[in-house]
């Protein structure tokens, strides 16, 4: 693997740690601000809606420079809104650094993935990409954990001076690592935008929105389910969601291995375990040792899916991935607040702690029958595509003359 895929991996670590860690600071950055845990609450909502549209908006405002500038740009933003951050007199100017940090996100994973992608062979795209997501699944294990122990610590400024530290180490590497890929000639944004008529990217995207949805509709709600179900000490959580990265970063690697040989039978394979896994999560979140296997097991399936559906959308928007790439990335994060507003509605509907796993469980198993559906479609278009173009015209007997 080409050493420009650790530049990119050190982006993805320091754009991984800044989405996550908020999520550990919010009690301290509300104290500061004299605001409620609810009105904190919207630096995640923020900055997830910031992913969203900014993937396709960034995107598209980049179609005029090559890769690697727009990544070097990406960065720079992402640089800047996390030093607004560290310095917000106000909460206002917070919650705008936080959007401003969001813009670079989806269009760094997306254009990342393109650039990647075509670093390497045919046969190892997939793991090309998964190389760079183990930044992402990284910072789950090391960058969020010490970054809300500094911000408890020292203070939530300087956690987010230090993601800003980490922007800069990115933006070298890839100044110095990444090579210069020029924009391609003939692409426009009509041919970008022409991706999206074609219905397995459509169909990888809602695979997207429904798998990786399934998995956050139970990590949202993991603290409550933890300490209120399973009995562990609220300072336990911390460590369970180190043992969910820890099955990111196993099942992200596997996931980048199997998609480049098999990527329909691996991600059908990865779905179906997933659905099945947040079922029992059901039962098992009664039991300490049980919850915490099942957590790390929800952390690989769920991240063994994140290569094959990249390299899907990137393989069916052939041409012109960009842009249908970064939608992607966003998609995830659609996926992110829809599960979690389904996950709220059970538990408010008075189901039990453990009821957004069988939202989660249905999520997944939606998304295995749109996998199933994606593949019987190309097998038909397969058998279409071997078909000759001419038909052969069978000779007539000749004409027996008397």
């Amino acid at each position: 693997m080409p050493l420009a895929l650790l530049a990119l991996a050190i982006g993805a670590f320091g754009i991984g740690t800044t989405e996550f860690v908020i999520m550990g600071l919010l009690p301290e950055v509300a104290s500061d601000y004299g605001v409620s845990i609810p009105t904190a609450g919207y630096l995640v909502t923020g900055y997830a809606l910031g992913v969203m549209f900014g993937a396709p908006l960034m995107t598209v405002l980049g179609t005029k420079v090559s890769r690697k500038r727009m990544l070097m740009l990406l960065m720079g933003l992402f640089i800047v809104g996390n030093l607004l951050s560290a310095v917000a007199p106000v909460f206002g100017v917070m919650l705008i650094g936080r959007v401003v940090a969001s813009l670079a996100h989806g269009a760094f994973f997306g254009i990342g993935s393109v650039v990647a992608a075509d670093l390497v062979a045919p046969d190892k795209k997939a793991g090309a990409i998964a190389m760079m997501f183990t930044g992402l699944t990284v910072a789950n294990v090391v960058g969020v954990p010490l970054g809300t122990l500094v911000g408890q610590s020292i203070g939530w400024r300087v956690t987010f001076a230090i993601v800003a530290a980490l922007g800069v180490v990115g933006l070298a590497g890839i100044a110095k690592l990444v090579p210069d890929m020029p924009k391609q000639e003939g692409v426009h944004l009509r041919h970008e935008l022409a991706a999206f008529k074609n219905v397995q990217v459509l169909l990888a995207m809602a695979m997207t929105v429904l798998g990786f949805g399934g998995v956050f509709a139970a990590i949202t709600y993991i603290a409550p389910m933890m300490t209120h179900v399973a009995g562990f000490a609220d300072g336990s959580v911390t460590w369970l969601l180190v043992l969910f990265g820890l099955g990111m970063v196993g099942g992200n690697l596997v996931g980048g291995k199997f998609a480049d040989r098999a990527l329909m039978p691996m991600l059908c394979v990865s779905l179906g375990a997933l659905a099945v896994v947040l079922a029992l999560f059901t039962l098992t979140a009664h039991n300490k040792i049980l919850a915490g296997v099942t957590i790390a097991l929800i952390g690989a399936l769920g991240f063994a899916t994140v290569p094959p559906l990249q390299k899907r959308v990137l393989d069916q928007a052939h041409g012109a991935p960009t842009l249908a790439s970064a939608v992607n990335i966003g998609a995830f994060n659609l996926g992110n607040a829809l599960s979690a507003w389904l996950g709220g509605l059970v538990i408010s509907a008075g189901l039990g702690y453990t009821a957004p796993n069988w939202v989660g469980a249905l999520l997944a198993a939606a998304a295995l029958v749109l996998a199933f559906v994606s593949a019987g479609l190309e097998r038909r278009d397969n058998a279409s595509a071997a078909v000759p173009a001419t038909e052969t015209v069978a000779p007539q007997p000749a004409a027996v003359h008397h």
